[in-house]
C-alpha cells in the first residue's frame, strides 16, 4: 500500500490540472423553458438537479436538501459521509473515523428510519455495489454540494431507490492549491490541485494513526457467554486521485481512483470461563486488515434537451489477518482469515425533455446495466470456492408534468424495470408509478401531496455468495416494494426558508440479514417495514455575517421479519424517535466560523434477533474557525466531539463508539 500511495502522489503532481471538472449532467442546463436563469445558491433560490430537472426548491413537489460545498467546509467534514450527517431526516452511522468500513460492512444511511435503499449517484449517475456504498471515499474539497431527496425515488432512477436519492455533485472549478493539515490521534491531510483550462487533477489522503477501546462487547458462542473483547483502531486511511477532460460546453470525462484501509486489533478483555481455557485477559483474539479498492470512470453529455451518460465502477473489498482465538476461546483451526470481492457495473442512461407550449413536460428516458459480482478465491479459500454472476438491469420511464394554472401542477411518473440474463434464469421486473400535486399560495409559498411506489431487486451477493462464506446466500429472496406517502410544504420568506413534512412508508419484503445463533451464521432474509414522521426545519440568513439553522424530526421505524425461520416476527423498533439538528455560522471579512450539533434521541440499538434495548443519545458536535490573512492563504482549526462525549456510533446490537475531542489545524495555500 505504500508504494502505491506514493505512485497516487506523484501522478498527481506530475500532471498540470486543476480539481475536478466534473459532469454535473443534471445541473448544467435548464430542463424546462425559463429555468435557465434561476439563481443558484440564495437561500430562497436553491435549485435542486436531483430530480432531473432544475427548479427552485419551492417548486419541488417533494422532500428535499441541499448541502452546499460552504456548509460542507463550515463542518470541517473529511469526506461525504461527514457532509451529511447533519440533514435533517438522516441518521449517522460509523464503525470508525473517517468513516471506516469494516469491509463489505458500509456505513449505511438511514434515511427516515429506513436503513435499505439509499441510492448514491455521483454526477447523477450510479456508484453503489451491490447495494453498498462507500461514501467516505469521496473527499470534501472535491464536493460542489449534495443533493438529497427523501422518499421513493425509484420512478426517476430505479432500483435502490427506496429510501431516497443522494446525488454527490463535484466541483467543476478550483484554484491550484496545495492544504496540509496535523491533528490529534496521529491525523493528517494532504490535498493537491493542479491543472489547466480544459483538465484536471486532484490528490487526496487522510490518516489517523490508532484509537483504542473504541468498541467492546461480549464472547458469544450461541447462547454462551465466554467473557467480552474490546478493540483498537489502527493505521486508518482514504487515499484518492481524480482526474477530468472537459471537451467542450457539452461533453466532460471524469475518472476517479480511491483506497481505504484500516487495522482492527481484537482482544480479550475478561474472562468467564477461568480454567475452561487457555486463553488470558489481554491476549489477542484477532485481527483484521481492511482494504477497498475502487475505480469510477463517466462520461456525460448534455444539450438544451438531450442528456446522456456512460459510466463504469469497479471495486475490489479485501478482509485478512491472524486468528488466535474461536468465540469458545479454543485455538482455531484456521489460523488466517482472508474473504475478497470484486463488484463491477457498467451501463448507459439516456433522457429527451420535451416542453408542450408553456404548460406541459414530458421527460422520458432508457438506462441500461450490467452488473457482476465475484466472490473471489484466496490461498486460504476452502476449495477454492469461486462465484462470478452477473446479470443486465434494464428501466424506461416517463415523467408527465401538467401546469393548470399559476398555482396547481400535478406531475405522473412510470417507470418499467426488468432484468435479463439472471444467475438460473431468476429474473424480476416490475412497474412503479408516483403522483404529486404542487399547490402555489403565490411565488415563494407552496404545498404539496406526493405518492409515490418502490422497487428494490436482491443483490446478488445476497443471492448467490458461496457457501464457505459467514453469510449464508438465500436464492429465494423476493424483491422489496414499498410506497411513500408524503404532505409537504415549503415558504421562502424574506431572510428564511420554511420547510415540513408529514411521511409514512411501507415496505414489503425488505431483505435484511438475521443472525443464526446456532452455527454463528449470517441468512439474508425478507422483513416488513414501517414508518410514520414528521420533519420541519428552516434556514436564516441573518445580520452582520450569520446564518443559522435548526430542524427536527419525529418518527416510529419499526421493522418486523417474516417466513418460517425468522426469528423476529413481531414489529421491532430501529434507530431513535427524536432528532434535532442545528448550527450557527459567521463569515465576514477575513473570518469564518461555525458551530453545529445533532442530537438523536428515544434510541434503540436493534440487533438481527434479538430484541432491541434502549441506548443513550447520541450528540454530534464541531466547531470549525478559519483565517485568511491574503486572498491566497488560508488557516483552519476544525474541532469535532466538542463536548468529548463517549456515544455509540452504531444502531445494531454491537457498539462501536466515536473518537473523544479531537481537532485538525491545516493551512491552504492558492496558487
Amino acid at each position: 500500500m505504500k508504494s502505491k500511495k506514493k505512485q497516487m502522489l506523484l501522478a498527481a503532481m506530475a500532471v498540470s490540472a486543476m480539481t475536478l471538472q466534473p459532469m454535473a449532467a443534471y445541473a448544467e442546463e435548464a430542463a424546462a423553458e425559463g429555468t435557465a436563469e434561476l439563481d443558484s445558491y440564495t437561500l430562497d433560490d436553491v435549485v435542486v438537479t436531483a430530480t432531473r430537472t432544475e427548479k427552485r426548491e419551492v417548486d419541488i413537489p417533494e422532500s428535499t436538501e441541499v448541502v452546499t460545498a460552504e456548509d460542507i467546509k463550515a463542518q470541517g467534514a473529511h469526506n461525504a459521509l461527514d457532509a451529511i450527517r447533519n440533514v435533517n431526516g438522516i441518521i449517522y452511522k460509523s464503525t470508525g473515523p473517517l468513516g471506516s468500513a469494516m469491509g463489505s460492512m458500509t456505513n449505511e444511511i438511514g434515511i427516515r428510519g429506513n436503513d435499505e435503499g439509499a441510492l448514491v449517484l455521483v454526477n447523477g449517475n450510479p456508484v453503489s455495489w451491490r447495494g453498498q456504498y462507500n461514501l467516505q471515499e469521496i473527499p470534501a474539497d472535491s464536493i460542489e454540494r449534495i443533493e438529497i431527496v427523501k422518499g421513493g425515488g425509484s420512478i426517476l432512477y430505479g432500483s435502490e431507490a427506496m429510501s431516497g436519492v443522494i446525488n454527490i455533485i463535484t466541483k467543476k472549478d478550483a484554484p491550484n492549491s496545495v492544504t496540509v493539515g496535523f491533528g490529534n490521534y496521529g491525523q493528517q491531510k494532504y490535498h493537491i490541485n493542479a491543472g489547466m483550462e480544459g483538465f484536471s487533477v486532484s490528490y487526496d489522503c487522510n490518516k489517523w494513526k490508532s484509537l483504542k477501546g473504541l468498541t467492546s462487547g461480549d464472547i458469544l458462542d450461541g447462547k454462551k457467554n465466554y467473557g467480552t473483547y474490546a478493540t483498537d483502531f489502527n493505521n486508518i486511511k482514504n487515499e484518492s486521485i481524480s482526474m477530468n477532460y472537459k471537451v467542450n460546453d457539452h461533453l466532460d470525462f471524469l475518472y476517479g481512483h480511491y483506497e481505504t484501509e484500516i487495522d482492527y486489533d481484537k482482544y480479550i478483555t475478561s474472562l468467564t470461563v477461568t480454567g475452561k481455557t487457555k486463553a488470558k485477559e489481554g491476549e489477542h483474539f484477532n485481527n483484521r486488515n481492511y482494504q477497498t479498492i475502487r475505480d469510477m470512470a463517466q462520461v456525460n453529455y448534455h444539450d438544451k434537451n438531450w442528456r446522456g451518460s456512460l459510466y463504469f465502477n469497479t471495486g475490489t473489498v479485501e478482509s485478512a489477518g491472524p486468528t488466535w482465538y474461536e468465540t469458545k476461546l479454543t485455538k482455531p483451526t484456521k489460523k488466517f482469515y482472508n474473504t475478497r470481492e470484486k463488484n463491477m457495473t457498467y451501463g448507459f442512461d439516456a433522457q429527451r425533455n420535451w416542453n408542450f407550449g408553456k404548460k406541459s413536460t414530458l421527460i422520458a428516458g432508457f438506462s441500461g446495466q450490467h452488473e457482476v459480482y465475484q466472490y473471489l478465491a484466496t490461498v486460504y479459500t476452502e476449495n477454492k470456492a469461486v462465484r462470478d454472476v452477473g446479470r443486465n438491469n434494464w428501466g424506461a420511464f416517463a415523467n408527465w408534468e401538467q401546469r393548470f394554472d399559476d398555482k396547481n401542477s400535478f406531475t405522473f411518473g412510470a417507470r418499467e424495470t426488468w432484468t435479463t440474463s439472471a444467475e438460473k434464469g431468476q429474473n424480476y421486473n416490475n412497474l412503479s408509478m408516483a403522483g404529486q400535486y404542487l399547490y402555489k399560495f403565490d411565488k415563494d409559498n407552496s404545498m404539496y401531496i406526493n405518492v409515490a411506489q418502490s422497487f428494490i431487486m436482491p443483490t446478488l451477493a445476497a443471492m448467490y455468495k458461496a457457501e464457505d462464506y459467514q453469510y449464508k446466500p438465500n436464492p429465494d429472496l423476493k424483491p422489496q416494494k414499498g410506497i411513500n406517502y408524503e404532505l409537504g410544504w415549503k415558504r421562502a420568506s424574506g431572510k428564511h426558508l420554511w420547510k415540513a413534512a408529514l411521511f409514512h412508508q411501507d415496505v414489503k419484503d425488505k431483505i435484511t440479514a438475521s443472525f443464526e445463533k446456532a452455527n454463528n451464521t449470517w441468512k439474508y432474509m425478507n422483513a416488513d417495514f414501517k414508518n410514520t414522521g414528521i420533519e420541519v426545519s428552516c434556514d436564516i440568513e441573518g445580520k452582520n455575517g450569520f446564518s443559522y439553522n435548526y430542524g427536527f424530526t419525529w418518527q416510529n421505524p419499526e421493522e418486523k421479519q417474516s417466513g418460517e425461520k425468522a426469528t423476529k416476527k413481531y414489529w421491532d423498533r430501529k434507530y431513535g424517535k427524536f432528532q434535532l439538528e442545528g448550527g450557527v455560522r459567521y463569515k465576514k471579512d477575513k473570518w469564518h466560523a461555525a458551530l453545529t450539533a445533532t442530537y438523536l434521541a428515544d434510541r434503540v440499538q436493534t440487533g438481527s434477533s434479538e430484541h432491541s434495548f434502549r441506548t443513550k443519545p447520541y450528540l454530534l458536535t464541531s466547531l470549525t474557525v478559519g483565517y485568511a490573512p491574503t486572498e491566497l492563504t488560508e488557516i483552519n482549526l476544525s474541532i469535532d466531539n466538542v463536548l468529548d462525549r463517549h456515544d455509540v456510533l452504531t444502531h445494531s446490537s454491537s457498539a462501536y463508539y466515536g473518537p473523544g475531542i479531537n481537532y485538525m489545524l491545516s493551512v491552504t495555500q492558492k496558487f
